[in-house]
């Protein structure tokens, strides 16, 4: 199940209430300002079904099913809800090794996600192996710092999507992790890893001031923080100008809520990352007021445990 405090304080005017004030509520009640909701995941490492009850620290959560169900109530209550996945879809538990995937994107199809990126697992069989999957997926795969050119996975992936919600413009982008060193050569073939940074620079640039996007998203597969310098969502907010949101994987990091930095414009990018395994459902919400610009509603992830079935 969810838990239930937070699932109380994200519903519909409990939720604005908490993020706007009184003339902002009415300006919402009246139609004058728009709500867009962001549920997320990342690192779900092909668990289907929940961790059993043996006695571990993570036993009896997650699964798919009570996932489904905290998603589809949560589209009955708000009218503009986007679905986004980090990345490492794939490997984990048996389902993976006997299905090689295919069960991972039909239920995510089933879920209705609107788009994902790739993690390094999701090399695990290949670039041929992810390929083979992709007419089950009714969701795009978006990474702009790969070059599939020379792969068979030429043409399947976008670099970005414009979504569109409420008469607003939502710019969506991935990012994928170094595969050197991750990723045995072979799996990953011919893939260019091109330079993160300043391949959210120019995607991110074109989606804000060419494409006029109110909302800029990055699905990032790099990280959440490191020790050293390698590039992680810490170092790319700080380091862009245009990015809104940094929907995070890879360090499978769970953040009691997101985190606002400042980025090289002086403005704020916000980081998210919910853990793994689909253990919980990260959340975001934003408020765009006509002639005010947007507001971002800062919102613990739901945890989804056997709670929901009764």
């Amino acid at each position: 199940m969810i838990n239930r405090r937070n699932f109380i304080k994200t519903s519909s005017i409990a939720a604005a209430a908490t993020a706007l004030s009184l003339d902002s509520l009415n300006a919402l009640a009246a139609g004058e300002a728009k709500h867009l909701v962001i549920l997320h995941t990342n690192d779900v490492h092909s668990r289907i079904e929940p961790f059993p009850m043996d006695g571990s620290r993570n036993q009896g959560l997650g699964g798919v099913a009570r996932r489904s169900a905290l998603i589809q109530k949560i589209r009955s209550e708000q009218d503009n809800v986007l679905l986004f996945d980090a990345g490492d879809i794939f490997q984990g538990t048996p389902y993976f090794n006997l299905y090689g995937g295919e069960l991972e994107i039909k239920l995510m199809s089933d879920m209705r996600y609107d788009a994902a990126t790739m993690g390094n697992h999701d090399f695990d069989n290949g670039v041929e192996g992810f390929y083979k999957q992709l007419p089950h997926a009714n969701f795009p795969i978006l990474v702009g710092n790969y070059d599939f050119s020379d792969t068979v996975l030429h043409q399947s992936t976008k670099p970005y999507k414009i979504f569109n919600k409420a008469g607003l413009k939502i710019g969506v982008f991935g990012l994928g992790v170094g595969l050197d060193g991750l990723v045995g050569a072979k799996n990953y073939g011919a893939t260019v890893y091109l330079d993160p940074l300043k391949k959210a620079d120019e995607i991110a640039a074109l989606l804000k001031n060419e494409l006029k996007c109110d909302l800029v998203i990055c699905l990032s597969h790099l990280g959440y923080k490191y020790s050293d310098n390698t590039v992680s969502d810490q170092v790319l907010a700080k380091n862009n100008d245009h990015i809104d949101l940094i929907i995070g994987g890879h360090t499978h990091t769970f953040m009691p809520k997101p985190e606002d930095v400042q980025n090289r414009a002086g403005r704020i990018t916000t980081i998210n990352q919910v853990g793994f395994a689909g253990i919980n459902l990260g959340r975001v919400d934003y408020y765009f007021e006509k002639y005010k610009g947007k507001r971002l509603q800062n919102t613990s992830p739901y945890t989804i445990s056997d709670q929901l079935d009764s």
